[in-house]
């Protein structure tokens, strides 16, 4: 506990997403606050913008260093926590090396605030641990949070008064969490992408989760022998402190990268925002007539759906298919191969909704042309790359005149 400043309260931030178009209030407001208050992230501060694609990850690493004291991995920019600013300040108690058995983080951080010893620590829950691509979490492996966390408040219980989590499992798993984990304080939800405008009492357990996409905070202090929790929005900033320039420079350069335009948007995808259902229905049929596929499978969770005006700009289309798919082919593993309802099924449960074409899907399924994400991580692996990614086919399907 060397930490100089006199900490009075935590903040939270979760599920940033490389949201910078509008983040001159996030930042302004975290380096103000930084004075007596330690800064925290939930997860996924990284990747969904062009911000992301165009800057590889500069942009974020730089305002984590800067600007934040603790931050848990989420399944969006995992790699980059092991690099070595931002591996120095990420904590994670449940993720470890699967042939040692070591920690790949340091599991916990001690500090004061206000008057009370505080332990932070994080956890990744396992299916956001799962979402994480193959090759990114190779020889990685979660252990389960009930379990890490338990063992760690035996091995710390007497150096801290107060427990704190962060945690990208989800909202509806962190309540589960605080059930099982009574000793927690405040458990800091992330990764759920769903509001929770209030905090939520657990016993004596407060779980809260901060506004996504650099719009708000989660903020808990302690009052008595209690904490008090809320979530707000960052309030309006004109400008950033002259410390952070260069981050205010990084980003104005991408957004004029991101202007460029593409061509004019077809009539039903232009002045509102996207139907992404509808956006990837065309581009499955379009694919399936196009490369000759048996199949093919798309999750929604692969595009995004910003507000566009009449012209695709680079921009628009980065923040649509924010995280660079390869279209590949696939083998469909032996147990659906001949029963597809059940295959839509299973990934449905694991990803979220799927868009298949043809519609029915054939009663024989060996293959399917789909991205690289889902062919690694939940069927049975690539066969070939289709030669051609995601993004394109998204971007003649919004602009091309004949989508037919």
């Amino acid at each position: 506990m060397t930490d100089p400043r006199l900490l009075q309260r935590i903040i939270a931030t979760t599920d940033v997403h490389s949201a910078f178009d509008d983040a001159v209030p996030m930042l302004a407001h975290l380096h103000a606050a930084r004075q007596d208050t330690f800064v925290v992230d939930c997860g996924d501060f990284f990747e969904g913008t062009g911000y992301y694609r165009l800057g590889e990850g500069r942009i974020e690493q730089d305002v984590l260093v800067r600007l934040y004291d603790a931050v848990v991995p989420g399944n969006h920019g995992w790699t980059h926590h092991f690099e070595p600013g931002l591996h120095r300040i990420t904590v994670c108690a449940n993720a470890i090396d699967e042939e040692t058995g070591e920690a790949l983080f340091q599991p916990i951080r001690l500090v004061r605030i206000g008057s009370r010893r505080v332990a932070v620590t994080g956890i990744i829950g396992q299916q956001a641990f799962n979402a994480i691509p193959a090759d990114q979490r190779a020889g990685h492996r979660v252990v389960e949070p009930v379990r890490a966390l338990r063992e760690l408040m035996l091995a710390h219980h007497h150096q801290a008064d107060s427990w704190v989590v962060l945690s990208h499992s989800g909202f509806d798993e962190d309540l589960k969490l605080a059930t099982a984990c009574p000793f927690l304080d405040v458990v800091f939800a992330g990764h759920c992408h769903s509001e929770r405008p209030e905090p939520v009492p657990v016993g004596d357990t407060l779980v809260l989760k901060g506004l996504e996409l650099a719009s708000g905070y989660a903020l808990a202090e302690p009052v008595g022998a209690d904490w008090a929790a809320r979530v707000e929005s960052f309030p309006p900033a004109a400008a950033l402190p002259d410390e952070l320039a260069s981050v205010r420079q990084a980003i104005d350069a991408i957004h004029k990268e991101l202007g460029t335009p593409l061509g004019p948007l077809r009539t039903p995808y232009a002045n509102g925002p996207l139907d992404r259902r509808s956006l990837l229905t065309d581009v499955a049929e379009r694919l399936h007539r196009g490369l000759g596929a048996e199949a093919v499978l798309l999750n929604e969770t692969a595009l995004r759906s910003p507000e566009l005006g009449t012209v695709l700009t680079r921009g628009a289309l980065l923040a649509i298919e924010p995280f660079d798919n390869q279209l590949v082919h696939a083998h469909v593993p032996e147990r659906f191969a001949s029963d597809p309802k059940a295959l839509l099924s299973h990934l449905t449960e694991q990803t979220g909704p799927v868009v298949s074409a043809p519609r029915p899907l054939p009663d024989l399924l060996r293959t399917v042309l789909t991205t690289g994400y889902l062919a690694d991580a939940y069927l049975g692996g690539r066969t070939r790359q289709a030669g051609i990614r995601l993004s394109q086919a998204v971007r003649h399907t919004l602009t091309d005149g004949d989508s037919r």
